[in-house]
């Protein structure tokens, strides 16, 4: 089940999960303005689910999405389900790009589950390249004041889940399909949000489903593209990659929301590029052929 090493595939497929990911925080911003979170999230799940059985039919049916590993897939999709819960909630009460930033621990965690758990290598590159991103995120986001907006503890805490729950993804595609492990995603997070959203339902208006559409596209074919590229490489190659997402989103917030970017923004995006190609150098082993 294991895919063939290949840092290049993997940031090919990462290309994809940022794009998509990128696009969710300004459709769920917008969404945000007039859905409860729950009802954003159940909306989510079932329209991703009718999004990807096409996938599963082409692929031989729900055969493909058989596991013995169900524990696994439920414990790992309620800690996903409260992190992204966390996560739109704090797009309403911080700035965009915020929410991003601090997202942005989450590496740390990782990196520090996978060497534990999933007996992964921290190689010096791996830490220069999570250290570099990390300073760079603190370089953007430059704190000004010793007050905590609570929207900054909220995504805190999403990127703890965030982190977790990418971990258990790694040790999923060890054995699971990645259509499997989107299935039983949309499958137990529907389950796990379908009396919250019940309770909180009104119906929102009819614009706002154009938002719900894109969330559930995106928000579906970006794990597709997370759990493609964690077949290809490590997570602690892997989700560096994905601090390119911070200047992206910052320039997003420029564009659209007049979000300022400046010169420490600049040079915040310069030392996260620095850290993922440090990271994209292969390893010692596998570059003599060693596992």
């Amino acid at each position: 089940m294991h895919g063939s090493p290949s840092n290049s595939l993997a940031a090919l497929w990462m290309a994809g999960w940022l794009a998509l990911m990128l696009i969710i925080a300004i459709a769920g911003r917008e969404a945000m303005r007039e859905m409860n979170v729950f009802q954003l999230m159940e909306a989510r799940s079932v329209l991703g689910f009718f999004m990807l059985y096409p996938l599963i039919r082409l692929s031989g049916g729900f055969s493909v999405v058989r596991t013995t590993r169900l524990p696994q897939h439920i414990a790992r999709n309620l800690v996903h389900y409260g992190a992204q819960l966390g996560w739109f909630f704090a797009l309403t009460l911080i700035p965009i790009g915020q929410v991003v930033a601090i997202e942005f621990t989450m590496p740390i965690w990782t990196a520090i589950l996978a060497a534990m758990f999933l007996g992964e290598r921290m190689t010096t590159w791996k830490i220069a390249a999570i250290a570099l991103g990390i300073v760079g995120v603190v370089v953007i986001v430059r704190p000004a004041t010793g007050e905590v907006n609570p929207g900054q503890l909220i995504a805190l805490a999403a990127a703890v889940g965030f982190g977790i729950s990418v971990a258990m993804v790694k040790s999923l595609t060890r054995t699971e399909q990645t259509l499997g492990i989107l299935f039983w995603m949309l499958v137990v997070q529907s389950a796990a949000g379908f009396f919250p959203a019940l309770y909180v339902w009104t119906w929102p208006p009819a614009h706002v489903w154009g938002w719900v559409v894109v969330i559930a596209f995106c928000g579906t074919f970006s794990h597709y593209c997370m759990a493609r590229a964690l077949r290809h490489a490590d997570a602690t190659v892997v989700i560096p990659m994905d601090f390119l997402r911070v200047p992206l989103t910052a320039a997003a917030g420029w564009l659209i929301y007049s979000e300022r970017l400046d010169l420490l923004t600049v040079l915040g995006a310069a030392l996260i590029l620095t850290g993922n190609l440090l990271n994209l150098k292969p390893n010692p082993a596998s570059a003599s052929g060693k596992t």
